[in-house]
């Protein structure tokens, strides 16, 4: 695919099933600032930095904002409770001392397959 195709399937997506799915766009994104600048606020508290399990939360608003818009649609309710398991996961991957994650690194041991869901 190159930049024009990649760009007129974006047009078409952005402008066709998102808009419909999602709403207006920049309602939407402001939704997702909202609820992002909460979760800032609790992270500049406590820790002072962002960890996996924050990013999990935050791709979890996206997904909460997205279903104030159209509650039915049932992708984004999947992916609420995958990324909801991931950030479970990755609090107790965070909760390990650092030796046992550099033992669990050499020996190949990996802490997750990194997908919000299996492949469609």
């Amino acid at each position: 695919m190159n930049r024009k195709e990649l760009l007129e399937a974006a047009e078409k997506l952005v402008n066709g099933p998102r808009a419909k799915d999602y709403g207006d766009a920049y309602e939407n994104h402001g939704r997702i600032a909202e609820g992002w600048n909460i979760i800032l606020r609790s992270v500049l508290r406590e820790p002072g930095y962002f960890t996996p399990a924050h990013v999990a939360l935050m791709m979890d608003w996206v997904k909460t904002s997205r279903l104030l818009e159209t509650i039915d649609h049932e992708d984004s309710w999947i992916d609420k409770a995958g990324y909801t398991a991931l950030g479970a996961e990755f609090v107790a991957i965070d909760s390990r001392d650092t030796e046992t994650i550099i033992k669990d690194a050499k020996r190949g041991i990996r802490t997750t397959n990194g997908n919000v869901r299996s492949k469609k």
